[in-house]
């Protein structure tokens, strides 16, 4: 790829997706262009690129969710989802008890497995039995993952990463796949959605999944992503990020519970002994 339409393509997702991409992804780009260049009939990378000068939305949509990463795994982080169930949740279920209400937001959801594993989590926790009004609202740019987490639809590579013989009640195999149990499925609206969009439509959210999000932005989209989602949450909301992510500013403290929580404004009193 010739450097000035790697550096037009750059340009094009910063725009459209807050994707920062540097010249050692060229490889990377150029692989991930492949499958789109056949589904659109390009003989090479200049013919599309060229297309996408002339504005073709069809193509760009296509080009960036190409680019978008879309690999998750079910419970994925053990140490996160120990700190969810023994301190985190508890601590909001007692802070909530009143309202008896949860409102969740998985930010870029992929192909759905962290919406599931939380899905599964509240249900082992017996909140509905109690009354309890559980949102999991699950977002993601690309089209085609939403499908797929809507779907529920696993293969069995991807149930074995991170399923325990208990979890694995909540899916039934068909032949050569997996599907969700249609329980959890109510349980999550998947929706697609772009994180440089207005969060206008999200409000007093309790827990923000952010997950391996903000490292592939650059700073200015990162700072603009954290406050935004700090003005979508609940005064004492959790924010949840990646092992090797941190939020920047004073929006968010660090919470002793776990890797990567954080709390919005002051810390959650400590869960008492």
């Amino acid at each position: 790829m010739a450097p000035e339409d790697f550096q037009f393509l750059v340009r094009l997702l910063r725009r459209r997706s807050g994707l920062s991409l540097t010249l050692d992804k060229r490889a990377m780009v150029a692989r991930r262009l492949t499958p789109v260049m056949r589904r659109f009939d390009f003989k090479d990378a200049a013919s599309l690129i060229e297309e996408l000068r002339a504005g073709r939305e069809a193509l760009a949509e296509a080009v960036t969710e190409a680019m978008t990463v879309n690999d998750s795994s079910f419970f994925r982080d053990p140490a996160l989802f120990e700190a969810l169930r023994h301190d985190v949740l508890p601590r909001l279920i007692a802070a909530r008890a009143r309202e008896k209400r949860l409102r969740f937001w998985f930010q870029a959801v992929a192909a759905g497995q962290e919406a599931y594993s939380v899905a599964i989590l509240l249900t082992e926790m017996g909140l509905a039995r109690e009354g309890w009004s559980i949102e999991l609202i699950a977002t993601d740019l690309s089209g085609q993952a939403i499908m797929r987490a809507e779907a529920g639809c696993y293969s069995t590579h991807e149930i074995e990463r991170g399923l325990d013989a208990h979890a694995m009640r909540y899916f039934r195999r068909d032949r050569d796949e997996w599907l969700v149990d249609a329980s959890l499925r109510r349980m999550v609206t998947f929706r697609r959605f772009n994180l440089l969009d207005s969060f206008g439509w999200l409000d007093d959210l309790d827990i923000v999944f952010c997950r391996n999000v903000l490292l592939y932005f650059d700073r200015v989209t990162r700072l603009d992503v954290l406050a935004r989602t700090a003005e979508a949450m609940a005064p004492d909301g959790i924010l949840v990020l990646g092992e090797n992510e941190s939020p920047e500013g004073k929006l968010f403290n660090e919470c002793a519970d776990g890797p990567s929580i954080y709390t919005k404004g002051r810390p959650l009193l400590a869960r008492a002994i």
